[in-house]
């Protein structure tokens, strides 16, 4: 039950990383026009069966980031260097809360497709200076190292392979998406 809980934290950890460079995604989009976008190289806007909802359909880009970033929460919780950030996650998992989950799930979802150039959704979650700041968000347990977004970074690696991702290009584009949030999210 703590591993989950700790895999939760880190999820939660990885989606305010990722809602800061919700911010940069026209800069990363615009560099070559003629060039698929991140969102377009991870399955794009094409309509497929959603699995978590029968009877649904959901973009392919959209899923597969989700796929990602639920995996990612599971790894990042279950990593004892970033599970201390997400105590207030874990504790409410190991609860068999999951509400927190689900909200960090589709907010850290929504970010990285309007972050890779998803045209279909929005983010509206917190800034990434905010959400990483306990100050701002008492969700926060402390403020971040650049050790632990070292292993951040890592963590969304394993969850990268995790989910298929492969593509070693494709794999450096997106970790240089979310290195663009560094300084967002780094505050001690």
């Amino acid at each position: 039950m703590m591993k989950y809980t700790a895999r939760l934290l880190a999820v939660l950890f990885a989606a305010s990383t990722i809602l800061v460079a919700c911010d940069k995604d026209d800069d990363m989009n615009d560099m070559n026009p003629d060039e698929p976008t991140l969102y377009e190289r991870v399955g794009g806007d094409a309509m497929v069966q959603d699995p978590n909802n029968p009877g649904q359909q959901i973009e392919q880009g959209y899923l597969t980031l989700r796929a990602v970033v639920d995996s990612a929460i599971f790894v990042i919780a279950a990593d004892p260097q970033l599970q201390p950030y997400f105590e207030t996650l874990l504790m409410e998992v190991g609860n068999g809360n999951l509400t927190g989950f689900t909200i960090l799930s589709k907010n850290l979802t929504d970010f990285f497709a309007v972050a890779t150039g998803s045209e279909s959704y929005n983010y509206t979650g917190l800034s990434m200076k905010d959400a990483h700041d306990p100050a701002q968000n008492p969700r926060m347990a402390m403020k971040s190292n650049d050790a632990d977004f070292d292993q951040f970074i890592a963590d969304v690696a394993v969850s990268l392979d995790q989910n298929g991702v492969t593509d070693q290009e494709l794999i450096g584009d997106l970790i240089a998406l979310i290195e663009t949030i560094h300084a967002d999210v780094v505050q001690r």
